[in-house]
């Protein structure tokens, strides 16, 4: 027994280590876009359920005497691969840098294609682990019920997922992190070789035991169909749970564990005799009344009772969805397929939430469907308590899916927005509004909570900078400021919003604009006539799409430096910046198109993250002299905001107009690391 506890637990929380180390390791190579970890967890979704179905075919169509076999060959072949990569790559699962994609324009596909080069077959054996042992166990051990061993793994995914950021990240480097991960996986082959070769010795199980909650269903095809809609329900409830409270309600780091770990626990508590189907019904319905006086009461409540709300309508939805999986689970016999069916609804609503839904919605209206789906099942459960009819369940649920889908695609459109898209790096939207302090209207464009930019409509205040980029702001005081010649200024932004930065140029001046979503693009080349910015400057503008350090570095090899006289950092203002523009190798990069006297500004207003840190560590680190500049906002949409000035030439920082508005770092220290590429840590910097 305690040697399937060890495995199962093992496999269980390596695969949950996995998923943030390699999601955190390819994250740069897309840009920092938050979308990649969710198509990170479609990728190990898709091959948890291959691995589930190897399972299958493994118990219910290989003989016994081969199945031993068979898997201990496939598990020798993917440690005798990590061995074999672990001579050519950093770590035998961190890709080298010669696998990085040239061509984004399929970001799901290469990050795809990624995984399964670095870590496919590993997974895949550790995903076929919890099936494939708890129906060896059952086979060995007759007499005692599979279901603890399931949640077990559960369990161990929990911990696994907890562990990684308050761990493993904060005190591992990437490659070390690679390794230890590699090693642990060698631990798991041995005791999986182990199990394999009991198994072997085992006389077949010739009359299966019946669980004594099941009472040995028989699974049938609408049985099926239910098993895949249960976990699909859960599945898309929790990605579509965590899209909109990280998305639309609060930008706070690590936010998307709170949902992923109420998730884990549903299972642990419906698989572990857990599930009163009476209380969960009752906490269901409460939570709904919550969620709909919340709807009518959205902008009065404070974003972490949102969150509350939000997170405890997910989580009895999903012990419903689980618990009643947890009652409909069927003989030991029927285990693997049992198994195989949940991964593939789990899989499915992975799919829906991350590959369908951004194209036929333009918001987060998967939540929606995962909340209508829940409805239904409470609904079914509530009106025949004793027993379900998968068949008429199952149609009821799937007419529900279709009607609400194809309803919300519909009135999507006529949402009162002047402007709304979705795509992989998120959902960009314009409305009209007058800003606080305001008398005037003006056009703002948002991505999820965060505000991009505001431009007034009327023509006298059309060319008034505005939120972080007023003249009194850290970049708009180095674009005023600045030192000019007869050839006027080269600029480089990292970031456009709507472009704002764009009207500081001058005749003469040369504008580079670093941008990777293109939606953000095409706004701020005009479309749509809501923001004119970039059209109205007068400076020479060239619009770069795609990641910007990505870009840099091909324009370093190709062209050489850009010498830009200043260049200004502006994508670190929501929760999931991305760490690749803040490090020690990114700044080498800056420094090297940077000219001799330039000067970089770095836009860090974050309410729940300070950067200050890690800046003054990269400025300590290269020699360069750093003040930051604050402002406290203005009633003609100025925000409150705070910017680092950072230059080799301190000559820079002693002009009257920045020096009068910015302060030094005299007598700042901080025991936090300098971040590099093989190194960072988000916790180290909460606020």
């Amino acid at each position: 027994m305690l040697i399937f506890a060890l495995s199962i637990f093992l496999s269980a929380f390596l695969l949950f280590q996995i998923q943030p180390l390699v999601g955190k390791f390819i994250l740069p190579w897309f840009g920092g876009a938050p979308d990649v970890w969710t198509t990170v967890m479609l990728f190990f979704q898709v091959l948890l359920t291959g691995g589930y179905a190897y399972a299958y075919w493994l118990i219910g169509r290989i003989k016994n005497s081969l199945q031993s076999g068979v898997h201990i060959s496939l598990t020798a072949l993917s440690i005798l691969l990590l061995a074999l990569l672990s001579f050519f790559w950093k770590s035998p699962i961190t890709p080298p840098i010669d696998l990085k994609p040239n061509d984004l324009s399929i970001p799901s596909f290469e990050i795809f294609k990624l995984l399964i080069i670095s870590v496919g077959l590993p997974y895949f054996i550790l995903a076929a682990n919890g099936p494939l042992m708890q129906a060896w166990f059952a086979k060995i051990f007759p007499d005692q019920s599979y279901a603890r061993l399931y949640s077990l793994s559960n369990l161990g995914s929990l911990l696994g997922l907890l562990a990684y950021p308050t761990l493993i990240e904060p005190n591992l480097t990437l490659k070390a992190q690679g390794w230890m991960w590699s090693a642990g996986f060698m631990l798991f082959g041995l005791l999986a070789v182990y199990i394999a070769l009991q198994n072997q010795k085992a006389a077949p199980l010739a009359q299966p035991q019946a669980d004594s909650v099941s009472n040995g269903i028989a699974p049938t095809r609408a049985l099926f169909t239910l098993w895949i809609l249960l976990s699909g329900t859960a599945s898309l409830l929790l990605l579509a749970t965590t899209n909109q409270i990280s998305q639309e309600v609060a930008v706070i780091p690590f936010l998307w564990i709170l949902p992923l770990a109420l998730y884990l626990l549903s299972f642990i508590l419906a698989f572990s005799d857990g599930y009163n189907r009476k209380f969960y019904l009752i906490l269901f319905a409460v939570s709904v009344v919550l969620y709909i006086w919340m709807a009518f009461n959205f902008n009065s409540i404070h974003v972490y009772y949102q969150i509350l709300i939000y997170c405890l309508l997910m989580f009895s939805a999903c012990m419903l969805c689980h618990g009643e999986l947890y009652l409909l689970r069927p003989s030991a016999q029927h285990l693997t397929s049992f198994y195989l069916m949940v991964s593939i609804g789990g899989a499915l609503g992975g799919m829906f939430a991350s590959l369908i839904a951004p194209i036929i919605f333009n918001g987060y209206w998967e939540f929606m469907v995962a909340f209508a789906l829940a409805s239904a099942l409470w609904l079914s459960v509530r009106k025949n308590p004793k027993a379900l009819n998968p068949f008429a369940l199952s149609r009821f649920m799937l007419t529900v899916f279709l009607l609400v889908s194809i309803t919300l695609s519909m009135l999507g459109n006529a949402s009162g927005l002047l402007f709304a898209e979705r795509n992989f790096y998120g959902v960009i939207r314009v409305r009209e509004q007058i800003p606080n302090g305001s008398h005037e209207p003006a056009y703002v464009m948002s991505h999820g909570v965060t505000v991009h930019g505001i431009q007034f409509i009327s023509p006298q205040l059309r060319d008034t900078p505005t939120t972080y980029y007023t003249p009194e702001s850290g970049a708009g005081l180095a674009l005023l400021n600045y030192p000019r010649t007869d050839r006027g200024l080269k600029v480089g932004l990292l970031g456009v919003g709507i472009g704002t930065l764009a009207i500081y140029g001058q005749p003469n001046d040369d504008y580079r604009l670093y941008e990777i979503n293109p939606a953000v693009i095409s706004l701020a080349e005009g479309e749509g006539d809501f923001f004119s910015f970039v059209k109205d400057s007068q400076a020479q503008i060239t619009m770069v799409a795609g990641d910007a350090r990505a870009s840099l570095e091909h324009e370093l090899a190709e062209n050489g430096s850009q010498n830009f006289d200043v260049l200004v950092l502006d994508t670190f203002s929501s929760d999931s910046i991305p760490v690749h523009l803040v490090t020690k190798e990114a700044f080498d990069l800056y420094l090297k198109h940077l000219s001799a006297d330039g000067i970089i500004a770095a836009h860090i207003s974050n309410r729940h993250l300070d950067l200050r840190p890690i800046f003054w560590q990269i400025a300590q680190y290269y020699k360069l002299n750093i003040v930051s500049v604050s402002y406290a906002g203005d009633p003609r949409g100025g925000y409150v905001t705070e910017w680092l000035l950072l230059t080799p030439n301190p000559s820079l920082l002693q002009i009257p107009a920045i020096q009068a508005r910015s302060e030094a770092f005299d007598g700042y220290t901080t025991n936090i690391p300098l971040w590099t590429d093989d190194y960072s840590n988000l916790f180290q910097i909460l606020r």
